[in-house]
């Protein structure tokens, strides 16, 4: 057998295992979502979605833990966003390239990767206890801004990066000044790409439990949370206490909390999508 022949067998071996890999995730994910969907969807009506914690499985509801979802993604926004694009823009657009930069970069790449249950414990110490913000939704919010905001930096100096440098030249020659040129023609059209991001990175936290649980988020709350210094619980730490119920009923509404999750996730992740492709289709660079 020469060598082309070789390649051309090796090239049908990776194709066929490529595929196979594919068609079994995808199988998978599909028996998965059946499953849930199966289990929990007729259990999905409007006292569920309005009803509080019970200990009788038939009249337990999500409320308090679908607001208190509301407000700490609320929160973990507003604190994640401006800092993280900010640090992005300061990155890409103000620092000057050199080893401090370099390690700032590979730093900031790698914090994307270190498990969430590391940032529930640096949260846990620094908001929960030397700040005294206690087990409150301010305290999840910027712990969970932490597990973010490298997801964010990253995002937004990909984005400002792919800014062809003509643009700038440009805004330039014409008068304007750095920040003029970053602010009036670098962010918007960069937006796109940015917004992408941050969204992403909020799909992520939506979905995240352990850090919540590290900071002290309850798994039993009776009322729904009204101030940021309110104790409270969310959908994911809702759907572990259920699921670890021995009643079949817990089950249930544990399989019709991840219905809804899965929907407001798929909804940000959706939204996510158009504006890459809204943004992709205005670049006429």
């Amino acid at each position: 057998m020469n060598s082309i022949r070789k390649n051309r067998w090796k090239d049908k071996v990776f194709s066929g295992t490529a595929i196979f890999s594919t068609f079994f995730s995808l199988l998978l994910l599909v028996i998965f979502l059946g499953d849930i969907i199966f289990e929990g969807i007729h259990r999905i009506d409007w006292d569920f979605i309005t009803g509080l914690p019970s200990r009788r499985p038939e009249n337990a509801g999500i409320y308090t833990a679908m607001i208190g979802s509301v407000w700490v993604l609320t929160l973990t926004a507003l604190i994640a966003f401006p800092i993280g694009v900010a640090a992005g823009i300061y990155l890409e657009e103000y620092s000057k390239k050199g080893r401090l930069s370099n390690l700032l970069e590979i730093n900031i790449a790698n914090l994307a990767g270190v498990p969430s249950i590391i940032y529930g414990l640096l949260g846990l110490e620094i908001f929960a206890r030397v700040m005294g913000f206690g087990s409150s939704i301010l305290a999840g919010s910027l712990t969970l801004s932490l597990l973010i905001l490298p997801i964010i930096i990253v995002a937004t100096r990909e984005s400002v990066k792919a800014v062809p440098q003509s643009i700038r030249d440009a805004s330039y020659a014409m008068g304007a000044s750095k920040w003029q040129t970053i602010s009036l023609q670098v962010l918007p059209a960069s937006s796109g790409g940015i917004l992408t991001g941050i969204i992403l990175a909020l799909s992520r936290a939506v979905g995240e439990a352990a850090p919540l649980i590290v900071v002290g988020a309850l798994a039993y709350v009776p009322f729904a949370p009204k101030t940021p210094m309110d104790e409270f619980s969310v959908l994911p730490i809702q759907i572990f206490n259920w699921i670890s119920r021995p009643q079949q009923g817990f089950v249930t509404n544990a399989a019709a909390a991840i219905i809804v999750l899965l929907a407001i996730t798929f909804a940000m992740n959706g939204i996510a999508m158009y504006l890459r492709s809204r943004w992709q289709r205005k670049l006429k660079w």
